[in-house]
């Protein structure tokens, strides 16, 4: 999963996990209508700020809010970076 791409300061880069295709109940979601992922893999880390040290590391699966970041294509794969301040959780 290494990626020549390094956020600065207190930036992450997520890669998305793919959007949910099916219900719980086992009905298959049309692609228009599958909602963006909130849950992603940290796949980089900025070093921080001298006032803001990093929480998150490389590996860990976060909760980010809708419409957090910033999207970014890199050869072929889909990825969102972002401050760390809009990442909610760490699962």
């Amino acid at each position: 999963m290494a990626v020549n791409i390094k956020p600065l300061a207190d930036r992450v880069l997520i890669e998305p996990l793919p959007a949910e295709t099916k219900t719980a109940s086992g009905i298959i979601i049309p692609d228009n209508a599958q909602e963006k992922p909130q849950r992603g893999t940290v796949v980089a880390v900025g070093n921080g700020t001298k006032d803001h040290e990093m929480t998150v590391k490389i590996g860990d699966t976060v909760l980010y809010g809708k419409f957090a970041g910033s999207d970014l294509k890199h050869e072929g794969k889909d990825y969102l970076i972002m401050k760390e301040n809009d990442i909610l959780a760490i699962v």
